[in-house]
């Protein structure tokens, strides 16, 4: 749209050009509104939305400013153009002179607030003073030019266009200096600049013409045709300034400008604009007067206000002088202060790395003069093995690496080497500095307590033995470079260690350790390494193959066999010990848990003997054994934790296939190991003493579940599974008799079943067995087949039931029933003997054929009913009614 005005009003100016001075004029006048007072109004909505999305006047005032001038040029020029057609005076000059000289500040001010031109007050006064400085001078010059050369030969111009061209002259000129140095968004800035300019010399022009058109007490008269040129150029300048304004202010930023570092502490960049126009006026006023010329009262006047503008600009120079010293004289007072007062060296490297500079410091901290290091090369000072990573990380930083830190020994001024860190930053892009800066700092003390540490850190204090860290470390080292007969890694730990410290005191179990250490010392080999890696547990990495190292464990394992004679006292321990070889393991960690892990197996392994085994690192029972050791964390607190359950196998009549009793099984689910069968967590229960808390919980829920079925009408018996501890334990008949009790359960229908190869044959399992029977509680003989039992015993064992297992009714692949005799054998003499059998595991018709033909008519197994929850444990039973037992 502003580019259709801006054609249209240049096509309307050329044709009208040659139409005459009225024509022109009113063509002119037209154009020059209409484009004003459109993009006046652009510009005032735009300052409006920025004031409405920032909420704050300063980004704003640049484009109102410069849109109020576009309006004051508008409105200026009707009224010119009215007060020329309606009279005969020379008011119409009066009107557009009035128009230049408002709407020519209202435009600067516009620029000089333009967001990106002048942030500072101090900043727009000097953009004011260059500008009145350099259009004043030049105004000087020419008219001092234009009288020496006779050109003023007519009448003098009148006061006021003499104030409208200077007017005109100053302004362009400030409105040149603000946009050459805007801040920031410097092409909106010269757009805006551009565009005040040109409206500012076309008010000045459009001013003058009308002087010329127009005579005191003439009509608008006609006049050469260069009036109509310049009314056509006056008017197309004048549409074209506005058009450039508004180009510019809405490419310019809606933020307020910040002040800028060179407006705050001032800047010398204005004064080469100033040099030029004050040169050229000394050379015309000095030629001037060479020449016998004289200065008239506008040249004189000019003058004035020319040494007046510079004379401003000056006194601001000397100001920003002055303080721009005081700043530097504060600065370097300051850094005078840091590097006196300061610890480190600052060293000054030329692109050559040679000592062009050195703090005070040097000869302070390092005893260093001038004399003993400038013009040197900085690795000359340094010790020579610490010389070529000094001359690395000096490359390293001349090639664009930063943040360099140097360790390094220093010569000091008494020939002593220091123990330094430096620190690189180069700055030779910094024309005050030129060079690569070094900072060195004196770290004597924190080296030598960083040794101390490291000893400390490295050895045991109780032992002087390697530490754990230690140890590892040695172990990576060696693994880095290890073959297939690399070395060994040996773990033992003192079994029963703890109980020492509780039975004589901490000043026992330290002798103890120490007797320990020196034991361990004694049976290795002077290339092996002994380490303590806390507590009781001791290591030991050697050079030797696996099979010497085994012999090599062995001799440990019986070092701390022997007694602790100590005084006063006489100590017994054991240790396990646990190999692993370097070979196949990830790293010093893995190797040291393989040895650990082949430790815990052999502790394992021995325990209910005298201790002391050696166990070499085998895959195969890794898996195992962490399984295992999950087992022990999570198996105490099973019964709170409500993870154990029950499931029933029903025991058939073989010959009515019709249900008389349950076996109780116990189960555990446990929400990360799933479900763990009791093979796998009641040996661990009895290792940890849990044995009878699982047996209990385990006899109450069977007692209780009993009582629900009975409760039903099903006239069922129950068999609950108890361990040879539970059977020994003094308590077990008074647990037994509660759970009856409590239950309402008869004695005979609950069946007491303990495994034959966990049976003890001892008068106390008589005696325990007994006891049942005397409570109306039956007992049986579970796996019957599985254990050491011999027949003979049957008939001194208070027993009830045999359960025989699968092994004596299982026909073996190729061979043709060698296993009825042995059932015939069994179940005969169990019936003479009053005890009835069931045979268990039946899997297959082949074996209820078996036991059937043998006499035996009670059978348990998958064939018949698996093990399952009470819900459809009593499905079954529905389906299948019991008889009466």
């Amino acid at each position: 749209m502003f580019w259709l005005v801006l054609v249209t009003a240049g096509a309307a100016f050329s044709a009208a050009a040659s139409a005459g001075p009225v024509l022109s004029f009113g063509a002119v006048a037209a154009g020059v509104i209409a484009g004003s007072l459109v993009h006046a109004v652009s510009l005032i909505r735009l300052a409006l939305r920025i004031h409405h999305g920032r909420s704050d006047f300063g980004p704003c005032r640049g484009a109102g400013f410069l849109g109020m001038g576009a309006l004051f040029t508008g409105v200026g020029v009707a009224v010119t153009g009215f007060v020329a057609l309606t009279t005969s005076t020379a008011a119409p000059g009066v009107a557009a002179a009035v128009t230049t000289l408002v709407a020519a500040p209202t435009f600067l001010l516009g620029l000089l607030l333009l967001p990106g031109t002048a942030p500072t007050v101090r900043a727009r006064l000097r953009r004011l003073l260059d500008g009145a400085g350099i259009g004043v001078t030049l105004c000087y010059s020419v008219w001092v030019l234009a009288a020496a050369t006779s050109v003023l030969t007519g009448p003098l111009p009148g006061a006021v266009t003499c104030c409208v061209a200077v007017t005109c002259c100053v302004s362009v000129a400030v409105a040149v200096v603000t946009g050459l140095r805007a801040v920031r968004h410097r092409p909106a800035a010269l757009a805006c600049a551009g565009g005040s300019a040109l409206s500012i010399v076309g008010l000045g022009v459009f001013t003058v013409l009308l002087f010329e058109l127009r005579r005191p007490g003439e009509p608008l008269a006609p006049g050469a045709g260069w009036v109509s040129a310049g009314l056509a150029v006056a008017g197309l300048a004048l549409v074209a300034g506005p058009f450039l304004i508004l180009t510019g202010a809405r490419r310019a930023d809606d933020t307020p400008t910040r002040p800028h570092a060179a407006d705050a502490g001032g800047t010398l960049a204005g004064y080469p604009l100033l040099v030029g126009p004050v040169l050229l006026a000394v050379a015309v006023s000095v030629t001037h007067l060479l020449t016998g010329g004289r200065f008239d009262a506008v040249a004189v006047g000019l003058g004035v206000a020319a040494a007046m503008a510079v004379a401003g600009r000056e006194g601001l120079a000397a100001r920003d002088i002055r303080r721009y010293a005081r700043t530097l004289a504060t600065r370097e007072a300051h850094f005078r202060a840091l590097v006196a007062g300061s610890t480190d060296v600052a060293i000054v490297l030329d692109a050559e790395l040679v000592v062009r500079w050195q703090s005070p410091a040097a000869a302070r901290q390092f005893g260093l003069s001038d004399q003993d290091v400038l013009g040197r090369p900085l690795t000359d000072l340094l010790h020579p093995a610490d010389a070529a990573p000094a001359g690395d990380a000096l490359r390293a930083v001349l090639a664009g690496r930063q943040h360099v830190l140097l360790q390094a020994r220093l010569r000091d001024g008494f020939g002593h080497w220091r123990d330094t860190e430096s620190t690189f930053s180069d700055q030779r892009a910094a024309p005050e500095v030129g060079g690569v800066v070094v900072h060195v700092r004196d770290v004597g003390d924190r080296a030598q307590l960083q040794r101390s540490l490291d000893v400390i850190t490295w050895t045991d204090d109780q032992t002087s033995l390697a530490n754990r860290r230690k140890f590892l470390a040695a172990v990576a080292e060696t693994h880095r470079g290890s073959t297939a007969e690399a070395g060994c890694v040996l773990v033992a730990e003192l079994d029963r260690f703890e109980s020492v410290a509780d039975l004589h005191g901490p000043t026992v179990a330290d002798a103890v350790l120490i007797e320990a250490a020196r034991r361990l010392r004694a049976a290795i080999g002077p290339e092996d390494l002994p380490a303590r890696l806390g507590g009781a547990a001791f290591a030991v990495l050697t050079g030797a193959p696996l099979v010497h190292a085994f012999a090599l464990a062995t001799r440990v394992a019986t070092a701390f066999a022997e007694p602790f004679h100590l005084p006063g006292h006489t100590v017994h321990l054991t240790a396990d010990v646990g190999v692993a070889d370097l070979h196949g393991a990830a790293g010093a960690e893995d190797v040291l848990r393989r040895a650990d892990i082949a430790r815990r197996r052999a502790r394992q392994t021995s325990r209910g003997r005298d201790g002391g085994r050696v166990e070499c690192y085998d895959r195969s029972f890794e898996a195992a054994l962490v399984r295992r050791t999950d087992l022990e964390q999570q198996l105490p607190g099973v019964v709170g934790r409500g993870e154990l359950d029950l499931v029933f196998q029903p025991v058939v009549d073989l010959g009515s296939r019709l249900p008389v009793g349950t076996e109780a099984l116990l189960r555990w689910r446990h929400p990360r190991l799933g479900a763990v069968p009791p093979h796998e967590f009641l040996p661990v229960a009895e290792e940890l003493g849990l044995a009878d808390e699982l047996g209990e919980w385990a006899l109450h829920q069977a007692c209780r579940q009993l009582s629900r079925w009975r409760a039903d009408g099903r006239d069922l018996w129950m068999s609950v599974n108890a361990s040879a501890r539970q059977l020994a334990a003094p308590g077990w008949l008074a647990t037994v008799a509660t759970a009856v009790d409590t239950h309402c359960v008869p004695a005979e229908s609950l069946i007491i079943e303990v495994a034959e190869a966990s049976l003890p044959d001892d008068a106390g399992a008589v005696e325990q067995l007994a006891g049942l029977r005397a409570l109306g509680v039956r007992t049986a003989i579970d796996h019957f087949g599985t254990g050491p039992t011999a027949l003979a015993h049957l008939r001194r064992l208070p027993v009830d039931v045999l359960k025989i297992d699968q092994v004596l009714f299982s026909e073996p692949a190729g061979q043709r029933a060698p296993a009825t005799p042995i059932v015939d054998v069994v179940v005969g003499l169990a019936r003479r003997l009053g005890i009835d059998v069931v045979a268990c595991g039946l899997e297959t018709e082949s074996h209820v054929d078996v036991v059937r033909a043998a006499g035996c008519r009670l059978g348990q197994g998958y064939l018949l009913s698996r093990p399952d929850h009470a819900e459809h444990v009593e499905a079954y039973l529905e389906r299948h009614r019991a008889p009466l037992f």
